[in-house]
């Protein structure tokens, strides 16, 4: 096996501090067959030196890299020390890196890695303060695990498990045999339970007059159960009471005196399931009557408390997930909100009728919960509602909106003119929800239909919450956002207590917007558990809110990289990815560029730059690879049209064939190689011609080296991803690039 020694390696180290000289040495790698075709390179000076600094004075040369890698001193720190003016550690400045399971935060790595930087005479761009991925989810989600209630030690509730009233209830199992043909009798006299035994049965014999006097109780193994009855006998007795199923019964005596009176008797029942209470009383002569029998246990205190099911109640967000109308013309969509139309000058969800339809039900609206609905939930539902012209509305229960369950939701309503409010409780029955699935109260609008008015209707502050209990209750959103809000301030404070001297750029906020617009307001919608994975993530901008999530990151990072010591002017960036999209028509950034203006337009917020990630393709259909290429240039475009700071974040490549395969480092031709150093000198050299100088933050190359691994594993797995192969050696792309860094 022959080995050349790299000269280009050789070559690039002359740009090292004289500290980092002295770490380096010799590497010997083995020769590619194609060396021929790849010597050229050797030519080549290091890729930061081929940046004008006159006319680009801030522009920075990045590569991402894990700090490890760089600490080792290494050929990954010759490669970046000697190449690149600045670094960004793949995943050791994230959360989930540095914050343990009890909340503990480390920053040995990220302290190391900082210093060692500034003693290779580079910078670090911190990556990142926020993000949905790499968190601690196991800590996080324990701050805002519901609480304790605090109640008085040893506090109990009675908890009723079935009620018998015997001038109602009549179904009963019973059996006698003694004596055989015997005149044994159980049923309902005046009202009352009735169990007439005319002949004893021999001593000892008492389950030969066995009767169920209570069916279809669900006991549960191993608790104890209290069973109270108004009860009497002719004489005072004493018999078998027992309670279980026919799988297993707890057994003992009851007493009964000959006058009414509250028997109570305990019975810890050993099995599950459905099953009943059974009396056995052979021995005893005589008539025994009972008005009325109760199954109950004890459990630790619990309260109760209603829990919202829909989100912006109040119509003052954007949100409209819960709230859907038809409208004119018979579609079904989110609700109309209109400014100044609410109680008291508020906003207000507005239904419209154009009149004269045929069915009542040709306009309506919808109020959609966030989870089903089933028999025995306690639901509270109140609204404020007028309209335009008084008229009647029916109300349904509906599975989704359009989902027809049942005619008679429980919230008809008669619109006046004026203001009026709605308020009640209902508890959930099989009519409404015989599957378990109601969850949309719908309101027919067009009562009167064919004669229906042409109507406004109107409706706010709307409160939809279902009831729950027991002895632990969530925290209400506004706890859980101060809770979170302490956990941010205390990750950056941590965070800049060791980086401000040395580290004055951040994605302050990564990957924050969606690919979806589930509100229909023309832009993608903030990530969140219910576009995501929340299995896997954490999705802080859930609690914090949409507004409030990156508006508290900057705040916190401003004011600790001060109070920390950072002298150098702070420079705070959203990164995202898909930004330079041709299948949306670049809609993911111009989402971000409307988020920005959001979060920015409380006059106090401040974001410096947009980070565009670019995991770009470079394909070998030309029709695609324009495509690809007119959206890149758009995409710079529009960011610059923002006067924000600019930055490639992340930026690497690979192949896409003609069939739409990627294709793997290994099956790479010299053609398709020199197509993915075209796209790179491409990227880069629009990046210049199209960004002002003044905007320039930098371009960051988020592979030095192909991946390594089988197509499909870790990141880019088995992708000819990198400037350099993994053996070091340039590779065509280094020469696109460094074209495109002295593009004029």
């Amino acid at each position: 096996m022959k080995y050349y020694r790299i000269l280009f390696l050789a070559a690039a180290l002359t740009g090292l501090a004289s500290c980092a000289m002295d770490e380096l040495k010799d590497y010997e790698v083995q020769k590619p067959q194609n060396i021929e075709q790849y010597e050229y390179l050797n030519e080549y000076d290091v890729l930061k030196n081929y940046v004008d600094r006159t006319a680009s004075p801030d522009f920075k040369l990045g590569a991402a890299l894990a700090a490890s890698d760089f600490l080792a001193h290494g050929q990954v720190y010759a490669l970046a020390a000697s190449n690149f003016d600045e670094m960004t550690a793949g995943n050791d400045m994230k959360y989930a890196s540095i914050v343990g399971n009890d909340g503990t935060m480390s920053f040995d790595n990220v302290r190391n890695f900082v210093n060692g930087a500034a003693e290779a005479g580079m910078t670090v761009y911190g990556h990142t303060l926020a993000w949905h991925a790499q968190q601690n989810n196991k800590y996080l989600n324990s701050l805002i695990a519901d609480k304790e209630i605090e109640v008085e030690e040893g506090a109990t509730d009675v908890i009723v498990d079935a009620e018998f009233d015997y001038s109602t209830y009549s179904s009963w199992y019973y059996w006698a045999g003694y004596p055989e043909g015997g005149q044994q009798t159980v049923g309902i006299v005046d009202g009352v339970f009735q169990a007439n035994n005319p002949t004893p049965t021999p001593a000892g014999s008492g389950w030969q007059f066995q009767y169920h006097v209570a069916d279809g109780i669900q006991w549960v193994a191993g608790r104890t159960y209290k069973i109270t009855a108004m009860i009497r006998a002719s004489q005072p007795a004493t018999f078998t009471l027992a309670a279980g199923t026919w799988g297993g019964q707890a057994a003992g005596n009851i007493e009964v005196s000959d006058e009414w009176q509250e028997v109570t008797v305990t019975r810890t029942v050993g099995v599950d399931g459905g099953g009943f209470v059974m009396f056995q009383s052979g021995e005893v002569p005589g008539i025994i009557e009972m008005q009325w029998l109760k199954v109950t246990h004890e459990e630790a205190k619990a309260i109760s408390w209603w829990t919202d099911i829909i989100s912006n109640g109040d119509a003052e967000g954007d949100d409209l997930t819960n709230f859907v109308s038809t409208h004119i013309g018979g579609t079904n969509g989110p609700v109309d909100v209109v400014d100044g139309a609410g109680v008291n000058g508020t906003r207000a969800f507005v239904v419209s009728s154009a009149g004269g339809g045929t069915q009542t039900w040709d306009t309506q609206f919808f109020v959609y919960a966030n989870r089903p609905l089933a028999e025995g939930d306690k639901i509270k539902l109140a609204f404020d509602y007028r309209a335009d012209v008084a008229n009647n509305a029916e109300s349904q229960a509906h599975a989704a909106p359009g989902g027809y369950i049942h005619w008679d939701g429980g919230a008809a309503i008669s619109f006046t003119t004026e203001w009026q409010h709605f308020e009640k409780t209902i508890v959930v029955n099989s009519t409404v929800s015989p599957d378990g699935n109601f969850q949309t109260f719908a309101w027919n609008l067009d009562v009167g239909a064919p004669e229906a008015p042409v109507n406004k209707y109107y409706f706010d502050n709307v409160f939809f919450a279902i009831e729950e209990s027991g002895n632990t209750i969530p925290l209400t959103p506004e706890e859980k956002k101060d809770t979170l809000t302490w956990a941010m301030d205390n990750w950056i404070k941590g965070m800049m207590e060791v980086t401000a001297e040395k580290v004055s750029a951040w994605d302050a906020v990564n990957e924050a917007i969606s690919g979806a617009d589930y509100d229909g307001d023309g832009y993608y919608d903030l990530q969140s558990a219910t576009n995501g994975d929340p299995a896997s993530n954490f999705y802080w901008q859930d609690y914090l809110g949409n507004e409030d999530y990156v508006r508290i990151v900057i705040a916190k990072a401003r004011q600790y990289y001060a109070e920390f010591g950072g002298t150098a002017p702070l420079r705070l960036f959203i990164n995202d990815y898909n930004l330079e999209s041709d299948w949306d028509d670049n809609k993911k950034l111009k989402s971000l560029i409307h988020w920005i203006d959001v979060w920015e337009s409380d006059g106090v917020t401040k974001i410096d730059g947009i980070g565009t990630q670019m995991h770009v393709s470079c394909y070998a259909n030309p029709d695609i690879q324009a495509s690809k290429q007119e959206h890149v240039v758009k995409m710079l475009q529009l960011m610059a049209e923002t006067g924000k700071l600019i930055k490639i974040s992340e930026l690497d490549m690979g192949y896409v064939d003609a069939d739409g395969n990627t294709v793997a480092t290994s099956a790479m031709t010299e053609e398709q190689h020199q197509q993915m150093a075209a796209y790179y000198e491409f990227i880069v050299s629009k990046y210049f011609e199209i960004i002002p100088a003044a905007q320039q933050y930098g371009i960051t190359q988020w592979c030095i080296t192909d991946a390594s691994g089988d197509l499909g594993t870790g990141w880019r797995g088995g992708e000819p991803v990198g400037l350099w192969d993994l053996n070091f050696n340039r590779k065509h792309t280094y020469a696109g690039f460094a074209a495109g860094l002295q593009s004029k």
